[in-house]
Order: C-alpha cells, then sequence, then structure tokens
C-alpha cells in the first residue's frame, strides 16, 4: 500500500524505482521485489525503466460498491443532462454507501462554487443536501447515521443528533433536503430523493450554487426532473422481442 500510494499525481505517467522507494520509505531491494509481485497481479505495470498503476486496480475500485449503482447511474445519466440544461448549474446524481454519499455522475454548472465531490467520491450523508434526501426515506441508514459519529465538516454542519432527527423529519415531510454551508463554506445546495413504487430510496438529484445564488429558484425543476427520473426507473422492462 505504501509503494502504490506513493504513486501521486505520476499514477498514469510512471514514477522509477528509486524514487517510490524514496517515498514510500523502503530500501530500492525492496521497493523492486514487491513492485515485481504488484506487476505479476496487473497492480503495475512497467513503462521502459518506469512504473505506472495497472489497471486491475481500477477493476477492484469499481468492485467496492453494489453493481446496482451501476444501473442506476445507466438509466438517470439523461436525466441529469436535463437537470444541467435546465439549471446551468452544477448537477449531482447520488446514493447511498452505508451512511456515506457515493457521487454517480456530476455535471458542472456555468458558475462553479467550490465542491469536494467527485465522481465515485464519498462524503458523509448527513453534511450533504443528496445524503439527508436519502437517508430520510432510508429507515436503517438513518438509524445508523443518528446513533453514529457525525463529523463536523464546517461551521454549519449539523452534529447533533436530535438536530439531525428533526432536519430528516422536515425533509421526509417536504420531499427536499437543502444544504446550505454543512459541507463546503460558500456552497449551496438542494436535492430531490428518487423513490422506488414502495418508497424506498434509489438514488437523489441535485443542484449546487454560489452561496450568492437563489437555491430555492430550481426546486420546481428539480422536483419535476426527478419525478420523471423516478418514473423511467421503476418502469418495467418491456418483454423480450417488442419494441417500445
Amino acid at each position: 500500500m505504501s509503494l502504490l500510494l506513493a504513486f501521486g499525481d505520476q499514477a498514469s505517467s510512471g514514477v522509477g524505482v528509486s524514487e517510490l522507494a524514496r517515498r514510500a520509505d523502503l530500501s530500492k531491494s525492496t521497493a523492486f521485489r514487491v513492485l515485481g509481485i504488484l506487476e505479476r497481479n496487473g497492480a503495475v505495470e512497467r513503462v521502459g525503466r518506469q512504473y505506472r498503476l495497472g489497471a486491475r486496480l481500477h477493476q477492484l475500485g469499481q468492485d467496492v460498491y453494489p453493481r446496482q449503482h451501476d444501473r442506476v447511474r445507466d438509466q438517470l445519466i439523461p436525466f441529469v443532462g436535463d437537470l444541467y440544461e435546465r439549471t446551468h448549474h452544477t448537477v449531482h446524481l447520488g446514493a447511498l454507501h452505508d451512511t456515506d454519499v457515493i457521487y454517480l455522475a456530476k455535471l458542472y454548472g456555468r458558475r462553479r462554487a467550490p465542491s469536494p465531490s467527485r465522481i465515485g467520491g464519498r462524503i458523509p450523508a448527513h453534511a450533504t443536501a443528496i445524503g439527508k434526501a436519502l437517508l430520510a426515506h432510508d429507515a436503517d441508514a438513518c438509524e445508523q447515521a443518528l446513533g453514529g459519529y457525525l463529523a463536523q465538516l464546517t461551521s454549519s454542519t449539523i452534529t447533533d443528533p436530535m438536530d439531525l432527527a428533526a432536519e430528516l423529519d422536515r425533509v421526509r415531510r417536504r420531499g427536499v433536503a437543502y444544504d446550505r454551508e454543512e459541507v463546503q463554506p460558500g456552497l449551496f445546495c438542494i436535492a430531490v430523493p428518487i423513490l422506488s413504487h414502495s418508497g424506498r430510496p434509489l438514488a437523489a438529484l441535485s443542484v449546487s450554487v454560489p452561496r450568492s445564488c437563489d437555491i430555492e429558484r430550481v426546486e420546481p425543476v428539480l422536483r419535476h426532473v426527478a419525478a420523471d427520473a423516478a418514473r423511467a426507473l421503476v418502469r418495467p422492462a418491456p418483454p423480450i422481442g417488442r419494441t417500445t
């Protein structure tokens, strides 16, 4: 792991053995031996006299999250694009992974606000609009979040379980969640869950804007697109041999 982490920003371009050994605080002979093991298993690739990370690591990374996330992302990508076209702000598609949000898709708006979100990245759900929209409709995840550690990402992050429970109740009743600088100073976000027929949260769509923008103005558009996405996601697949 020390060697793999030592690649840093040069993971795709390549790093020499001596430099990797220095960064990982290993002897050159040990680094060379471990790199050989990693190479035989596809975790690194040799490029001339240097090494870079291999495709096997990408495959392993894909296995971290449930396969259903891929299906949800593939089906809902058109609605991510639709939401962007109708708002021109940064939009996200996310799902729950335990008590974190994993971001399945992101399109940057014309007016970007600093944001820690990235595709495949995870952020504590209680601090995000997407996370609160999902926790409010997932009893097990909600109980786990309320009974666990609520990290404070900014001075506005909700860290008291009772306050979070009250916030999730409001989200449940209103059908929309807000994040006002709870994950990043200067960043406002609004999210709406995409629910199954049984009310189970499948994913959520969100819009992020700089603090200077009126986030509530995009709520009607977000609700409309999320409703369309929910209908598309839960629609039964057509029988084999038939086209629609």
